[in-house]
């Protein structure tokens, strides 16, 4: 195929028999969100880019390197949606939803960054996050905490772990962040490159280097324990408390930060190591400033991001040695005359059954149709042909035991009315 008609790099299609377990995942996180009693919210794909320019900040990686700009023909500057947040406080501002209180909503959706594509990070890939909004103390930052625990745990990572941060907050990080200038300024030149860049935008984000060369010095880096200011020490304790009580094991990891500008006090990241070095499941903390910068009043807010793409990598791993469980029943047609007998019991499967009902309308063999119904994972096949239809009866097979048993031909709504309390 001609380059120019290829998805373009860095995406991807989605299609069965993947995007099943897409929508299995998808099912799973709105139940979860739902029963948490977090409300769906859905943003435009784009928005002005002084949204992210403001909310995301300015020196941040995304804005200066990943952000997806064009301008549109009116002549203003729009940017396809880099992170989900700031356009989440965007919508409850301009539609008022603060105004009734504490805000809890949920999102699944892609995002665009133009950086360059590895497994499981990709140029438009695809988030699931809440968003916490009107609740200050640390009862909020262990409730979203809980959900995405609650989700990944869900799924049997055995060797998940939950590592918690602080990074105080407007009174005590500029202390921390002066006490790290001074610590890695004599280093930088020793350092990775973009270490050196950071330095200048952001310091705290230094101890996020993967580099090998940044290692020694980030591994001697003060931690944000000792500068905390008393309520963010006060609230860390809390946090730490309310996670014990809630038997949710964890680990109070210094060197945890995030990638944007508006987090302060709690953060967090679940990882695993299923996928090796690309550990992290997901990521959150608290962004109480945020809702203020954007314009609307001081709302507290604290919320986390997980990656579908990597989600859905993880699960794969862990299941490589598993076998997609059979579900459901592949109908056989051997021929025009079996065709037209199984057409309507078909239909009648099809509203009757929660387990899919799968058919070819092809002229095969038999072994060719049951081939189909390995591939489709059907736990049945329904078989009619020329001997069968003569003798009154269809053939049930049971793929999973390779077993045969003969059922009655009758009316459609009475045979699928017999398979059904066979299933």
């Amino acid at each position: 195929m001609p380059d120019n008609l290829s998805a373009p790099r860095g995406t991807a299609d989605i299609y069965p028999p993947e995007s099943a377990r897409w929508n299995e995942l998808e099912t799973r996180i709105r139940a979860l969100a739902e029963r948490y009693g977090y409300g769906e919210i859905r943003t435009p794909l784009f928005e002005a880019t002084e949204l992210f320019v403001r909310g995301v900040g300015e020196q941040t990686d995304i804005v200066t390197k990943e952000m997806y700009t064009f301008t549109d023909r009116g002549g203003r500057s729009m940017t396809l949606r880099p992170e989900w947040t700031a356009p989440v406080v965007r919508a409850a501002l301009e539609h008022h939803l603060f105004a009734s209180g504490p805000l809890r909503l949920y999102y699944i959706g892609p995002i665009f960054r133009y950086e360059r594509p590895q497994k499981g990070r990709y140029r438009q890939s695809h988030q699931f996050g809440v968003e916490c909004f009107g609740f200050a103390g640390p009862e909020a930052d262990v409730e979203v905490i809980s959900l995405a625990w609650d989700l990944v745990r869900s799924y049997g990572i055995a060797d998940a772990s939950l590592n918690l941060n602080s990074l105080g907050d407007a009174v005590c990080r500029p202390r921390y962040r002066q006490a790290l200038l001074d610590h890695f300024q004599p280093h930088l030149e020793a350092m990775s490159a973009e270490s050196r860049a950071r330095a200048q935008r952001n310091p705290l984000r230094l101890l996020d280097s993967k580099d090998p060369d940044d290692a020694p010095y980030i591994a001697s880096a003060p931690v944000p324990e000792s500068f905390l200011c008393a309520p963010c020490r006060e609230h860390l304790d809390a946090v730490v408390q309310y996670l014990e009580l809630a038997k949710i094991p964890f680990f109070v990891n210094p060197r945890i930060v995030r990638g944007l500008d508006y987090y302060e006090r709690t953060v967090f990241e679940i990882t695993s190591s299923v996928l090796g070095a690309q550990s992290s499941v997901c990521g959150g903390g608290r962004y109480d400033g945020l809702v203020a910068s954007l314009g609307g009043p001081a709302v507290p807010a604290v919320g986390f991001a997980l990656g579908l793409e990597r989600f859905l990598m993880i699960l794969q791993a862990r299941d490589a040695q598993r076998e997609t469980p059979r579900s459901g029943v592949q109908v056989v047609a051997l021929g025009a005359q079996a065709r037209t007998i199984l057409v309507p019991i078909v239909a009648e499967l099809r509203r009757r059954l929660r387990e899919p009902t799968f058919v070819d309308y092809g002229d095969r063999k038999l072994l060719a149709h049951l081939k189909l119904a390995d591939r489709n994972r059907a736990r049945y096949a329904l078989i009619a042909g020329s001997e069968e239809l003569a003798r009154g009866e269809l053939v049930l097979r049971d793929l999973q035991e390779r077993r045969d048993r003969a059922m009655p031909l009758g009316e459609p709504r009475v045979v699928a009315e017999r398979l059904e309390a066979e299933l």
